[in-house]
């Protein structure tokens, strides 16, 4: 019997998380070799939402056979390869704790950045409507609605599947909203019909199809292709994005995007010469990428 379904197979009353980690890491080890240790206590404790040093610190701990089973299962997708994420089903991002698989990009570490933007932006100008372009796991909308003072967040997203992941995120994460988050199906903001808008926010596809090749495999192989490519060398979908909001937001009204940091400037120079926004700049991010562009909307004459 393969050494992963010898794992799976015991599923102990109770047993301590030191021999969890034990036998995570024998279904671990054919594929991450000497560090199945280290990824078996990581992933377990994403499993559990603490920080990576708990499974060390209790090993003692009695696991009952439900998280047991529940923990094997994961170690046997993360040694195919997926992404750890993906293994546990779900993902931090800032405060919240949301679910996540192959349906929804992971939300990641840089995107929290993009949210401080938008909160820093909006802080003397509570109420509005904010909108959350290409939602995915709904995390940024989420975030925004219980960290922010809007009136409404509206989060749109083109895939069916990734609305769904948003829908059971906005149901796990209700206790915290500060106000109500409205997921709709449609391309860019061809479902909002509400004018005008206090700000629209998107991290939108934005690699080129011709870079496929050169993403990681835990990328390139497990991340939904709708979340990640656009066409035009990877600009095509920011372009309508800018078009759009210049035609919806409010006078000063804020426009906030995640980019490829190759492109930061060409986004930023697409923005200002569009015309109807004013304040283009390029932000870094916290390892001193330009990694966002935000502009306000040019107030009217």
């Amino acid at each position: 019997m393969p050494e992963h379904e010898r794992a799976l197979s015991v599923a102990p009353v109770a047993q301590s998380v030191g021999a969890l980690v034990r036998e995570m890491s024998a279904v671990l080890e054919p594929t991450f070799g000497d560090e199945a240790v280290r990824e078996a206590r990581e992933l377990l404790a994403a499993l559990h939402d603490m920080p990576r040093h708990w499974p060390a610190l209790e090993h003692a701990q009695r696991v009952d056979e439900g998280e047991w089973t529940r923990a094997l299962d994961a170690a046997a997708r993360r040694a195919k390869g997926a992404p750890l994420q993906y293994a546990a089903g779900q993902a931090a991002f800032r405060h919240l704790t949301l679910d996540v698989d192959e349906r929804v990009l992971i939300p990641r570490p840089e995107t929290e950045r993009l949210v401080d933007l938008v909160l820093d932006a909006l802080r003397e100008t509570p109420g509005g409507t904010i909108v959350d372009v290409g939602t995915g796991s709904g995390a940024i909308a989420l975030a925004l609605a219980s960290e922010s003072r809007a009136d409404r967040v509206i989060a749109t997203d083109v895939s069916l599947d990734a609305l769904a992941v948003a829908r059971a995120n906005v149901a796990r994460c209700a206790s915290l909203l500060r106000a109500p988050v409205e997921l709709r199906a449609g391309s860019l903001l061809g479902a909002v019909a509400e004018r005008p808008l206090r700000a629209v926010v998107s991290n939108p596809p934005y690699i080129s199809w011709d870079e496929r090749d050169a993403l990681p495999p835990s990328v390139r192989d497990w991340e939904p292709a709708v979340a990640l490519f656009s066409d035009a060398d990877g600009m095509a979908i920011t372009a309508r994005l800018v078009r759009e909001a210049g035609a919806a937001l409010e006078d000063g009204g804020l426009l906030a995007l995640e980019v490829d940091v190759r492109r930061a400037s060409v986004v930023a120079e697409q923005v200002a010469r569009h015309g109807a926004y004013d304040q283009v700049q390029v932000v870094l991010d916290l390892t001193g990428r330009e990694r966002f562009v935000v502009a306000r909307r040019r107030g009217s004459e």
